[in-house]
């Protein structure tokens, strides 16, 4: 029974593929995966790997190392998240995902996202990880439909076999876009915005958190949540992106 049941899975995915292959994330091209890049898109893809630095995960010049690394930004700004990594450099292909992702209305791009997110995080500590998204207030989440931080947290929490909490943090104070603001604009206007919700304060006592965005620019929004987190009592908390901001190196 068992085995007729997986060959009518097997033939209705098949037959769903012929009628709607499967196409590229980012030129729309058919691919022969689901939710993938063809090969072109894949090369013009800034994948994140080697040296990098632990407290953002923005690549570094030269070989990959057993010594911690840090950048220039963050050797500068001081981080209240313990380590942080990123699966994508911000341009290009990269860009392009992200922002389709996030106001485009391809939801369809979290599921692959966060499989290259569970790649980057692979080095980090997973014991009693608790997964959370950086929230949305509730008048954009209203005009948007979804929050894409939420969409990535979810699918990571599945891939990488982590508990996830979507709610446990609120941003109970509405920011305006930061997109043209300064360093300085982004930090002062985001802090004290986000708050742990307090009916989920007691999951993250002494817990280690992983918080997910969909970009890291100067790292204003995830430090206002790693605050919320450790004022609330957690444990470290790590951070984890889709894509990073980054300097050609």
């Amino acid at each position: 029974m068992a085995e007729r049941y997986r060959v009518a899975q097997l033939s209705l995915q098949t037959a769903v593929q012929t009628i709607f292959p499967a196409r590229c994330l980012s030129c729309g091209d058919r691919v022969d995966g689901e939710f993938g890049l063809c090969g072109s898109c894949w090369r013009d893809t800034g994948f994140i790997g080697g040296a990098i630095c632990d407290t953002c995960g923005t690549p570094l010049p030269g070989e990959d190392s057993e010594d911690t690394l840090k950048c220039d930004e963050c050797m500068r700004v001081e981080r209240p998240w313990s380590r942080g990594r990123a699966a994508l450099v911000y341009r290009d292909v990269g860009r392009r995902i992200v922002l389709a992702l996030k106001h485009g209305d391809r939801q369809e791009i979290a599921g692959p996202a966060a499989l290259w997110m569970s790649r980057a995080i692979a080095d980090l500590p997973k014991e009693n990880l608790l997964v959370a998204p950086v929230p949305l207030h509730w008048t954009r989440l209203l005009k948007r439909r979804y929050n894409q931080a939420g969409l990535l947290a979810q699918a990571l929490s599945r891939h990488a076999g982590l508990p996830v909490c979507p709610d446990l943090l609120i941003r109970h104070q509405r920011t305006e876009s930061m997109g043209d603001k300064t360093r300085e604009l982004r930090f002062s206007s985001v802090k004290g915005a986000i708050k742990v919700h307090p009916r989920r304060r007691h999951r993250i006592i002494g817990r280690p958190v992983l918080i997910v965005d969909d970009v890291l620019t100067t790292g204003a929004t995830l430090a206002s949540a790693a605050d919320a987190c450790i004022a609330a009592g957690s444990g470290p908390v790590y951070v984890v992106v889709l894509a990073r901001v980054a300097k050609d190196t």
